[in-house]
């Protein structure tokens, strides 16, 4: 089973390539933003509480974004493998996921990580909120607010990786064909 986390920024374009990925190597693609903003969208209680911390450029609380990701897998026995997208944010949601994978008698392949320049992000986040509707994309300072809580809460799962053998670091500046190809090499070499 292919199990990968496709990991990056705000706006490293993680969605984009997750597609790509989800039809060229036959995996699920596991967005937990799309999960969220369908809570959020139905006006769930779990929506509700998730809008609130989205709004501030927060991270939603583990344990709700955990259940989630483990209803995802459990609706999908027979699947060849899952891209993680937007999930884990913190080593501790990346723990829960190793123990969810070891559940299902499988474990991750590898943490795919776009490296994207921060006003490259701002941008691409500034023009995607021109056309998605999402307020969290339409404010500089919370788009900045977003990018500071990846550095700092974030980031750290590069060395819970690094330390698995498991952090593939791509390249995610250039056109979504480049950026494409790059981490269809990257699957291929695994």
């Amino acid at each position: 089973m292919l199990n990968l986390v496709l990991f990056g920024p705000p706006g490293a374009g993680k969605g984009t390539q997750a597609e790509f990925l989800e039809k060229n190597f036959n995996l699920i693609h596991i967005s937990t933003g799309d999960l969220l903003r369908s809570e959020i969208a139905a006006k769930t209680e779990l929506g509700i509480e998730a809008k609130k911390n989205i709004d501030k450029g927060e991270l939603v609380p583990d344990s709700v974004v955990v259940d989630m990701i483990k209803a995802k897998l459990n609706a999908h026995p027979a699947a060849h493998g899952f891209i993680f997208d937007g999930f884990p944010r913190t080593v501790a949601q990346a723990k829960a996921l190793d123990r969810l994978l070891e559940e299902h008698g499988t474990d991750l392949s590898a943490m795919l990580c776009l490296q994207v320049e921060n006003q490259e992000l701002i941008d691409r986040l500034l023009n995607r909120g021109l056309t998605s509707g999402r307020s969290d994309d339409q404010d500089r300072s919370i788009i900045e607010n977003r990018i500071s809580v990846y550095e700092h809460k974030t980031a750290p799962l590069i060395e819970y990786y690094k330390a698995q053998d498991k952090y593939v670091p791509v390249e995610g500046m250039g056109t979504i064909e480049q950026i494409a190809d790059r981490l269809a090499k990257s699957v291929e070499a695994l």
